[in-house]
């Protein structure tokens, strides 16, 4: 072998070891995550699984562990690292960071609009139709310490019940698949229904809406975020940064598409899994709820759950700022 041919071949042998080398690290993001666990519903598409069917989270893969209970329990998950990333109710964020639960909210997960919220329904012909009438009464709820609960409760004191009959008010905890059922069956008084479940119940007939989120605190707004621990963000931002920049484009598809193609598009993901998971409910969908452009998160978001929990005793004042909650550097949207 000449040295002409030796140096060649030594050259192109460097130059591939390099180029795997240098392939490896990009695709590795410099070992930082490349696949997130999460939980997912049943029946419907959350943002993140919008944003991988469209292909705006790159090269990370979404990997779901099993069904969504509620925000608590998703942020007890991350929080041990079971899952990495949630999605809660911001009154549950705060609860859980004032007891030392490191976790950051990076972008809106859902919220309530003109077409979109959350609402107490009784049977049509009932006798319940004005906060005294909940007294001695049961409220089905999806889980307790969350949206709803906080919900109700405003709701009961704006219409001038005191602690003690608020206290009379009884809520239950129901699946959100069998709680228009329930209520249909006398089992409960009242049930909070949002999204695709209240939008059945209409359609079927035969309930009546007493009150609606949006009406309680008087606007539209984005109700719950995305979040990760505060660990992970710091081994894993590129990851993070990747997904928000992808969840903040699916919110805005959504928000910017017709309706229909929405729909459709959902439909196709749920085909997809093969899960044997039912499309029914998907032609309810109006909006996305979220208040924000791009789910950038602000301030008054945990600003009005902070004065409520520190109103109901639960927080004191100052313990917990918003600014402490979340952050937007990772969404483009922001900027």
């Amino acid at each position: 072998m000449n040295k002409t041919v030796a140096l060649l071949i030594l050259v192109g042998l460097v130059s591939g070891i390099l180029s795997g080398c240098s392939e490896g690290k990009s695709s590795a993001k410099s070992g930082e995550d490349q696949i997130l666990q999460y939980q997912s519903a049943p029946g419907s598409v959350s943002f993140p699984e919008l944003a991988a069917d469209l292909g705006y989270l790159g090269d990370l893969k979404l990997e779901s562990i099993g069904d969504s209970v509620g925000g608590p329990e998703s942020i007890q998950l991350t929080a041990t690292k079971q899952i990495d990333f949630g999605a809660a109710f911001n009154g549950a964020i705060i609860k859980s960071y004032a007891k030392n639960v490191k976790i950051k909210s990076v972008i809106g997960s859902y919220g309530s609009d003109k077409n979109t919220y959350v609402g107490a329904y009784a049977l049509e012909g009932g006798a319940i139709k004005s906060a005294k009438d909940f007294i001695g009464k049961k409220v089905g709820v999806n889980i307790l310490g969350a949206h709803s609960e906080f919900v109700i409760k405003d709701y009961l004191r704006q219409g001038n019940l005191t602690e003690k009959e608020i206290e009379q008010v009884t809520l239950v905890t129901v699946p959100s698949s069998s709680a228009e059922q329930i209520l249909r069956n006398h089992q409960i008084d009242v049930v909070m229904l949002s999204g695709i479940a209240r939008d059945r119940a209409l359609t079927t007939g035969g309930v009546a809406e007493i009150f609606k989120d949006i009406d309680v605190f008087g606007t539209e707004f984005t109700a719950g975020d995305y979040f990760f621990t505060d660990q992970y963000i710091k081994e894993n931002p590129n990851t993070v940064r990747q997904f928000v920049d992808g969840v903040a484009k699916a919110i805005e598809w959504a928000r910017t598409t017709p309706r229909e193609e929405v729909i459709k598009r959902f439909e196709e993901i749920i085909n997809k899994r093969e899960r044997k998971e039912t499309i029914d409910n998907l032609k309810f969908w109006k909006s996305t709820g979220i208040s924000e452009k791009g789910g950038v998160i602000t301030p008054s978001e945990y600003d009005v759950w902070i004065d409520w929990l520190v109103a109901n005793g639960e927080l004191k004042e100052g313990q917990v700022k918003p600014e402490e909650l979340y952050t937007n550097e990772f969404n483009p949207f922001a900027k």
